[in-house]
């Protein structure tokens, strides 16, 4: 596997390693072992699976507040998604800032959504199955989001006219969303500080 890094701090793009022959294709979606030899240590408790039957259908931006928040690593199966993770981590250097990476059935990529970031994507093809692992159950009372289009964020969305959950539509501009993440500068950058 090969981990690339993406300009938000802890926001990861995986490439699996694939292996090709006249059948088709085989690879590791996921490996406990290999991840955690990556420093990637988490412990996926769950798998969710979307079908979006439209092109221009936006999911999100959605995230979970602690103490019940979600880290996740997405993929597509069928189909292509715009994956979008945007930094909502207080005091963050990249706080507000959002990074877009295009997966696809083809390319096999992942992005690994840490918790602290709100997470959506936009399908760019008609019946879109997306897989995504999670390491934190469900919880309705902390689910929350952030409104699709808010223009402090400046997401370039690959539509304009998405189709959208109504719960989509309802939801909060960044400055008033409900947010409890903090940042956490790693070791070397509070020595840099001191």
């Amino acid at each position: 596997m090969r981990i690339l890094d993406t300009k938000l701090d802890g926001v990861k793009i995986i490439e699996p390693k694939v292996f090709k022959d006249n059948r088709g294709f085989f690879m590791e979606s996921f490996n406990h072992k290999t991840f955690s030899e990556l420093g990637l240590n988490f412990n996926f408790i769950q798998d969710n699976h979307s079908l979006s039957v439209g092109k221009d259908v936006i999911r999100g931006l959605h995230y979970q507040l602690n103490p019940r928040a979600q880290t996740k690593l997405v993929r597509v199966i069928t189909g292509a998604i715009y994956d979008v993770a945007v930094d909502i981590r207080l005091g963050s250097p990249t706080y507000g800032q959002w990074v877009g990476v295009t997966l696809t059935e083809e390319n096999h990529r992942m992005l690994l959504v840490p918790k602290g970031f709100a997470h959506g994507f936009c399908t760019l093809t008609d019946n879109t199955h997306v897989q995504y692992k999670v390491d934190e159950y469900y919880s309705v009372e902390n689910d929350k989001g952030i409104l699709w289009n808010d223009p402090t964020l400046g997401i370039e969305w690959p539509t304009l006219t998405p189709i959208l959950s109504e719960k989509d539509t309802e939801q909060p501009m960044f400055k008033d969303a409900e947010i409890n993440f903090t940042y956490k500068p790693k070791m070397e950058e509070v020595h840099e500080v001191l």
